[in-house]
């Protein structure tokens, strides 16, 4: 069973949902507190602590992706997932882009989100015990872990959590070849049969804001029939 002193705030306004959610996050002993709009939201967010934050788009009032972006306006780290009927790739995509850590589509199993919350507690924790190391280079590449900041040739990339997370791990072994499998366990925190199609879009949208040409890359390489590597001096795909 969880550490009872996670807490976790779920927005949904499917009475149904939110109390399905409820009942398994309680069962692995976090404490959750539910609201059914984005305006209780966006106050339970400001009036309680909050270690986890679970939401819905479609909701009243402020909408989820709304949330998500004001959440990251702000100063400090909350993990999000989003979970939504909206299960069109954009949707996804504009999530992650907003800061979302994770986004599962209605329906899902209720088993699978207690492990992705899991799998992000464990990734906050491991980050937060981390010894506070020096900035990480490579090649073209500057990345500071503490101030979670990436530049490319000295100008700064605006990339989403996750991208950042994923790039990090990259920098940490240049060179080396991961499958997705092994890059699901080691950034995502999980690593499921089934979930590869995760990593190669983060891939792609990594390659779009660092590679002159992502059709071309020549940072982060696919390694046909194994997975990817990066290359911080520039490379070819192999």
């Amino acid at each position: 069973m969880a550490n009872t002193d996670k807490h976790i705030l779920v927005v949904e306004d499917d009475p149904e949902v939110a109390a399905l959610l409820e009942r398994g996050l309680r069962e692995e002993g976090y404490v959750v507190r539910r609201v059914q709009d984005g305006v209780a939201g966006m106050a339970a967010l400001e009036s309680a602590l909050t270690d986890l934050l679970i939401l819905d788009i479609n909701l009243p009032g402020v909408d989820g992706l709304e949330i998500c972006r004001r959440v990251r306006a702000q100063p400090g780290y909350l993990p999000i997932i989003i979970v939504s009927g909206k299960s069109a790739e954009s949707q996804r995509i504009l999530g992650l882009e907003l800061g979302a850590d994770d986004y599962l589509a209605k329906p899902f199993s209720v088993l699978e989100l207690v492990a992705r919350v899991r799998a992000l507690f464990r990734r906050v924790e491991a980050l937060a015990q981390a010894p506070q190391g020096a900035a990480l280079r490579g090649g073209r590449f500057v990345l500071d872990p503490v101030a979670r900041e990436a530049k490319l040739d000295g100008a700064v990339l605006s990339l989403t959590a996750r991208e950042f997370d994923l790039l990090h791990f990259f920098m940490r072994h240049p060179g080396r070849v991961f499958s997705r499998l092994e890059l699901l366990d080691q950034v995502w925190g999980y690593g499921h049969d089934g979930y590869e199609h995760t990593v190669n879009s983060h891939i792609n949208r990594l390659r779009g804001k660092v590679e002159a040409d992502p059709a071309h890359p020549a940072h982060i390489l696919t390694v046909w029939g194994v997975g990817y590597k990066f290359a911080p001096d520039g490379g070819s795909a192999a």
